[in-house]
């Protein structure tokens, strides 16, 4: 996989944003023709960058499911490689790089266990990733200020 350029990383940006952007708006905003945008799309997605779209819902709306937390430790310079890749993975929510003994924590959300340990195995054949640890949301004691519970049932709280 080729280093990402400014564009690309604008346009993934973008896409996280809103992956039903069109092509014609996507290359207004980054400043480039359509057929430059369709270019990039079709080699992030063929270089395994971009690996799928996907849509996200607003926390009450969610339809239950998993979530889990994947603390990932990252192989010597290969940070920008590891993110990019776990930002295309369809389970990961969100991504925090981190401080101490791992380098990002990923927000995970499927709807099912055999879903998880799918999206644990394309995650762990990531070149550049040396190490990690998941652990599953199993109840909110407290979020801001409310608090819910899920009963321990492993579902999304």
């Amino acid at each position: 996989m080729s280093n990402l350029d400014q564009i690309d990383q604008r346009l993934i940006a973008l896409l996280r944003h809103n992956a039903r952007e069109s092509v014609a708006t996507l290359a207004a905003r980054l400043g480039v023709s359509r057929g430059t945008v369709t270019n990039r799309l079709r080699r992030l997605e063929d270089e395994g960058v971009i690996v799928g779209y996907t849509l996200r819902l607003k926390p009450a709306a969610e339809t239950g499911g998993l979530q889990a937390w994947m603390s990932i430790a990252i192989e010597g310079n290969d940070a920008r490689r590891v993110t990019a890749s776990l930002l295309g993975e369809p389970a990961v929510q969100a991504l925090h790089a981190t401080n101490g003994q791992w380098d990002l924590l990923a927000e995970l959300q499927v709807p099912t266990l055999p879903e998880l340990a799918r999206a644990l195995e394309r995650i762990r054949l990531i070149k550049g990733i040396s190490h990690s640890e998941t652990s599953i949301h199993l109840e909110t004691l407290r979020a801001g200020h409310a608090s819910s519970s899920g009963g321990g049932s492993g579902r999304q709280s």
